[in-house]
């Protein structure tokens, strides 16, 4: 039972739910206490209380929902399939928010969406399962007993006290301050026997021409411009304390209304030289993403060499103070405020470049207590718990598995830039790693629990155990959700036996977890793809030309229908399946905003037809679910993409079966 001693907790579903009041609750007792109210501590209170449980959020900051509300809103998610659960559910519910209906469980899942979407779905998850969130709330102390945690102390003073406690936060500050063992920065390619870990000088995000980089070009004496390191490059591999850069995810819009970029205070220039410099040496963009979300806005992100992404000014960060963060934090946002600015208006710049940026502005309905800036910075990696299990390059690909899954992974192992550097005269990027995984992988349930004599009572579903290169593809928002949803079912089943967290039977969660939906195994026959270049079982009527042109395709390339010969060109897949019984067929394309909203898709299976339509302006480089099944083993199924009446160019890319 949720108890508590004073007004003031936060309930979901009234009519302002993420704020505090004026006096909070003296003490709260609840079986869950989670601090962090990202999309895992979120995912975390809501399975807790459909378990029949209490549960409470403590969130440090005004803001709910982590990064999911706070701009990043084209979600990086790998197989779609992998995704169960509540995560699904989730993303399911954004699909309804903007088509309508009520969700089910074969909705489609829209992993992309304007932040105030995602903070509506959130809001009524929260509502429905009566989930209490308290915000601008950071921990101050701790109390235990053995190696137990009894009680959280925030600083104002308040007690929330749990019988288990889940660390959701980006950081791991409640980890930290528990005595549990972890790590910040990049392990040594030797550490784990990985070959991507360390220093990574590699050619992606890198500068595409040749870049002075002192203050006084052609003279070291001047010293080196901001944000170069002056310590040389350490071989491949070699490990360091430094982390992959920070930024803001902005949600951009060319609407009328938009906010113009504003200069922030204490503007200078010289940040901004080595892009400068790398425009005058011929680089023409782009200069940051816009991939669109809905509602005419994006999701924007870092992209080429001098970007959004603050190199070198975040290394203090996952275990400074909140002051210190503080500051980091507004150094972040000035630079990358002052980057917009001098892309829109530096006359030094081509006239094209500040045309084409200050065509973009910050929406005026999204983030309105903030100016509409993103009110949380990206935060992609901070503290790493050690455990009995860490995740490494080989869970990634698949060389090991570990039995114990409690969620699955599919992202590219992904690290952005962690540091620039000066090699032969000129600067150079380096820690940028953009390496595929070959199919989903299971997590670990050991990796998010710390070793039972540091904390007996602790889950983190989100600093979790893992190697520098394994967390950058598990630190995915579906994935924090993921293992959200098996913190809480196992803190469930901890409480009900009496138990460690580290001693819940492995099997009854899984088997919980499962009930729930979720996706813990991928096996080898799980997944047939069949690619437009495969050399059989693609049959074509009409004209279909090969295009590389839009990126995010499976396989060599794409084929579009050259937005001609509309009821004419037809391109069929026809896979050959393994087994008999129910497959969830996904559909890829590349999207652009001259391809058609209305593909019509017809689904051949054992004993009808169905046709599903897509919009292939939404959701490219994603395997897009169009619906589960029954197939008998062979060749009788197909996928048939037609153009009849549709409004654009219609793609073929690749399809896919996965195993229901």
């Amino acid at each position: 039972m949720l108890t508590a001693g004073g007004a003031g907790l936060v309930l979901a579903g009234l009519a302002d739910p993420f704020r505090a009041g004026p006096a909070r609750a003296a003490v709260t007792t609840a079986d869950l206490v989670v601090y962090g109210a990202t999309s895992g501590g979120l995912a975390a209170a809501i399975t807790m209380r459909r378990l029949g449980r209490t549960a409470v959020v403590v969130e440090p900051t005004s803001h709910v929902g982590g990064l999911s509300t706070a701009g990043l809103g084209a979600t990086d998610t790998g197989v779609q399939a992998s995704i169960g659960g509540l995560a699904a559910e989730f993303y399911r519910r954004v699909y309804v928010k903007y088509h309508g209906g009520t969700p089910t469980p074969t909705s489609p899942l829209r992993m992309t969406f304007e932040p105030h979407v995602a903070a509506d779905v959130f809001a009524d998850l929260l509502a429905e399962a009566g989930v209490p969130v308290v915000v601008g709330a950071r921990l101050a102390g701790l109390g235990r007993t053995g190696n137990r945690i009894t009680e959280l102390r925030t600083e104002d003073g308040s007690i929330y006290r749990g019988g288990v406690f889940v660390d959701a936060t980006y950081e791991g500050d409640l980890l930290a301050m528990a005595g549990v063992g972890f790590t910040v920065g990049r392990e040594s390619n030797d550490t784990y026997g990985e070959t991507i870990n360390g220093v990574q000088s590699r050619n992606t995000h890198q500068f595409a021409y040749p870049v002075d980089p002192y203050v006084t070009a052609g003279s070291p004496s001047s010293g080196l411009l901001p944000g170069i390191s002056a310590t040389p490059l350490a071989p491949q591999g070699t490990g360091d304390d430094r982390i992959q850069a920070y930024c803001f995810r902005m949600c951009l819009t060319q609407a009328s209304n938009r906010i113009p970029f504003g200069r922030p205070a204490g503007y200078d220039p010289i940040r901004y030289e080595l892009l400068l410099r790398h425009i005058q040496a011929g680089y023409a963009g782009p200069y940051f993403t816009t991939h669109s979300v809905g509602g005419g806005k994006t999701d924007s992100n870092n992209n080429g060499a001098v970007s959004t992404d603050h190199i070198g000014f975040n290394y203090a960060y996952p275990t400074a103070s909140w002051a210190a963060r503080e500051s980091i934090i507004a150094e972040h946002r000035s630079y990358q405020q002052g980057l917009m600015w001098f892309l829109a208006n530096d006359p030094r710049l081509p006239a094209s470049v500040r045309d084409s940026t200050a065509r973009w502005g910050l929406p005026v309905d999204e983030f309105t207590s903030t100016g509409g800036w993103p009110p949380l910075l990206y935060i992609r990696e901070a503290r790493r718990m050690v455990s009995a299990y860490v995740m490494t390059e080989h869970d990634c690909r698949g060389r090991v598995r570990a039995a114990d899954s409690v969620g699955l992974a599919s992202y590219t192992m992904d690290s952005h830039n962690c540091q620039r550097v000066v090699v032969d005269g000129r600067v150079r990027n380096e820690g940028d790693v953009q390496i595929g995984v070959p199919a989903p992988y299971p997590v670990s349930y050991r990796a998010i629990v710390p070793h039972q004599a540091q904390c007996a009572n602790l889950l983190v579903p989100v600093c979790l155990s893992a190697s520098h290169i394994a967390y950058g593809s598990i630190r995915m928002e579906p994935v924090f959700m993921i293992l959200g949803q098996a913190a809480a079912t196992a803190a469930s089943l901890a409480l009900t036996g009496n138990l460690a967290v580290q001693a819940v039977s492995v099997s009854a969660l899984q088997g919980r977890l499962r009930q729930d939906g979720a996706v813990l195994d991928w096996g080898p026959t799980g997944e047939v793809i069949l690619d437009n270049a495969a050399a059989s079982g693609i049959t074509r009527a009409g004209t279909w030309l090969r295009s590389t042109g839009v990126g995010g395709y499976y396989g060599p390339d794409y084929e579009h229908d050259g937005n001609v010969g509309k009821g004419v060109n037809r391109l069929r897949f026809r896979p050959t399946l393994p087994a008999s019984g129910s497959w969830t067929v996904q559909l890829r394309w590349t999207a652009n905003s001259n391809r058609a909203t209305n593909v019509p898709v017809d689904i051949a299976y054992s004993g009808g037809v169905a046709t599903r339509t897509v919009d292939q302006r939404q959701s490219g480089g994603q395997w897009v679910p169009l619906g589960t099944y029954p197939f008998t083993a062979g060749t009788e199924g197909s996928v048939l993409i037609r153009t009849e009446d549709t409004d654009g160019h219609v793609v073929a890319d690749a399809v896919r079966f996965v195993r229901a």
